[in-house]
């Protein structure tokens, strides 16, 4: 069974800085075409953050773009979202995503997702 454990959410200061982190189980993430991060506010949708494919290629939604930086490491087998210059609108659950179905991109689904960690950015 894929698992996927999302860490490293908090609270921080308008224009700090976190990193989430995302272990796979059951899951290779060297193997994988596509992973991504989502995001989901109170009373808002989840929408696509950011996503990397099998080829390091990754793509972001233009409100993050310059500010958050995704990557993963085949040996720790993780996946990363590296969040600069965070505003208050950037306050949500984020969620951990892997197995795309369709194209991978921050628009696409997927079949696995991890249970969340929370992000709070103050003004």
């Amino acid at each position: 069974q894929v698992l996927l454990v999302e860490s490293g959410g908090g609270s921080v200061q308008a224009g700090g800085s976190l990193r989430l982190s995302c272990a796979a189980s059951a899951y290779t993430v060297s193997k994988s075409l596509c992973m991504g991060w989502l995001r989901q506010a109170p009373g808002r949708e989840r929408e696509g953050v950011a996503t990397i494919r099998s080829d390091d290629v990754t793509s972001y939604i233009d409100s993050v773009k310059g500010r958050f930086g995704i990557s993963k490491d085949n040996v720790k087998n993780s996946l990363y979202l590296h969040m600069n210059s965070l505003k208050p609108e950037d306050t949500a659950m984020y969620y951990c995503a892997a197995g795309v179905v369709g194209s991978c991109g921050t628009g696409g689904a997927f079949a696995y997702w991890g249970q969340g960690t929370q992000v709070t950015v103050s003004s």
